[in-house]
């Protein structure tokens, strides 16, 4: 969540920075509540003073006698009690609907986030590569796995319904083999920590990574207390909660499914693996110094570039304009792929630095030089998408004599295969 303090000082300003991300801040109905708030707080202490204050005198009346003025005084000490009792419910009422708004409140925009409404206005940044040229008609991925005989919809449809895939054989083998290369890439080059973690999560961690409360439609509830995670993000930034850590910056990456219902893509994607209620990703995860986290951005996008490249892909990189970043970030870059199937490129990562969005609602903390502690920053970013990365090379790497090729880095991880199909 955001700094209270820095809305109380800056509250216009940062309005208008929300207003960035399409999100209204009511300005005059957060003045008056905080301002009640102050009041109420004032007369609270007000209040406690004069009971405390009164106490002791009940105590000396009665010790000189004046048993009348004693009991005029504890009428009044009883009055006292009234009024903070019921000044105290009233601030803790406010304090729950001030706390509650907070959690619904995005993270404000870093000021080199563009301006506009939607993908349509993201900023390209830099194009790698080039389109393969092929001198026949692009198949996507469906129509190229489907005659393979090891990407079946109908059978996943009979089993879990819509948006869910089968892969079989070969194909299941590529899906594998580029989850592994990725693992082994950012262990082995990138410097980051490999985690297993639950699929499992309690909501308390889904708020603490911005999930909950305000995009519940989108997960899966399993049992009275449980979610499945919609990405590895959530367990991995999770691992710093109510905890002081000073051994920073760590990076962590972890292979798991992810499971999110769609709630609002109805129709979008509908054909294919590209939108799906369940699907692997490697995820990245950085924990940092504050004065650390912009840097590491940069580090993180560059990590997930690589996989591209070492792939041989063609993508771009672009900054997300304000109505396009999410709930919790404050800068995002989304690498995209080409697919010659779609003759468009496509999203393949998203790469988001939250400054202390989500520490603030984990309590996650670190000691600054001075030894006092700050909330530290997290970083979160996909190092891929596993089944988007398999679409794009089956479809980057289909031959005229419908077989694909096999990236050669990816050659080990397939038992020395150069083609499949």
């Amino acid at each position: 969540m955001l700094d209270p303090k820095l809305l109380r000082s800056d509250l216009d300003a940062i309005a208008a920075r929300l207003a960035i991300k399409g999100y209204t801040l009511d300005v005059d109905r957060f003045r008056a509540m905080d301002a009640e708030r102050k009041t109420l707080q004032a007369d609270m202490e007000s209040l406690q003073n004069e009971r405390k204050t009164g106490s002791k005198q009940i105590g000396a009346l009665m010790k000189a006698g004046n048993k009348d003025e004693a009991e005029a005084q504890k009428v009044r000490m009883g009055e006292v009690g009234e009024a903070l009792d019921k000044a105290k419910a009233r601030f803790d009422e406010l304090a729950d609907t001030l706390a509650q708004w907070m959690l619904e409140m995005p993270n404000v925009p870093h000021e080199s986030v563009p301006e506009g409404k939607d993908e349509a206005d993201n900023v390209e940044l830099r194009v790698v590569g080039t389109a393969p040229v092929m001198d026949f008609e692009p198949k996507d991925h469906v129509t190229l796995g489907e005659a393979f005989g090891g990407m079946d919809f109908d059978r996943a449809a009979a089993i879990s319904g819509s948006r869910f895939a089968v892969l079989s054989g070969q194909v299941a083998r590529l899906h594998r083999a580029l989850a592994q290369f990725m693992i082994d890439t950012h262990t082995g080059e990138h410097g980051y920590t490999e985690a297993y973690v639950p699929y499992l999560v309690h909501g308390e961690a889904l708020q603490g990574t911005g999930q909950l409360p305000k995009f519940e439609e989108d997960l899966f509830k399993a049992g009275e207390s449980h979610y499945l995670i919609p990405t590895a993000e959530v367990p991995l930034t999770n691992l710093a909660r109510d905890s002081i850590v000073d051994d920073l910056p760590q990076q962590w990456v972890a292979h798991t499914p992810s499971f999110r219902s769609e709630a609002g893509s109805y129709g979008r994607d509908s054909r294919g693996m590209f939108r799906q209620h369940q699907f692997d990703k490697v995820e990245l995860v950085w924990l940092t110094r504050p004065e650390q986290s912009w840097d590491a951005l940069e580090s993180l996008v560059g990590h997930a570039e690589a996989i591209l490249s070492k792939l041989g892909l063609h993508y771009r990189v672009v900054n997300l304009c304000g109505g396009d970043l999410g709930f919790g970030a404050a800068k995002t870059y989304d690498i995209e792929v080409w697919l010659p199937g779609q003759q468009m490129f496509r999203e393949i990562s998203s790469c988001s630095n939250t400054l202390d969005f989500q520490a603030r609602r984990m309590q996650a903390r670190t000691r600054n030089a001075s030894g006092q502690t700050e909330y530290l920053h997290s970083l979160n970013g996909s190092g891929l998408a596993v089944g988007r990365c398999l679409i794009a090379v089956l479809e980057n790497y289909q031959q005229a004599d419908g077989t694909v090729a096999v990236p050669a880095v990816l050659q080990p991880y397939m038992g020395g295969l150069s083609h499949i199909g």
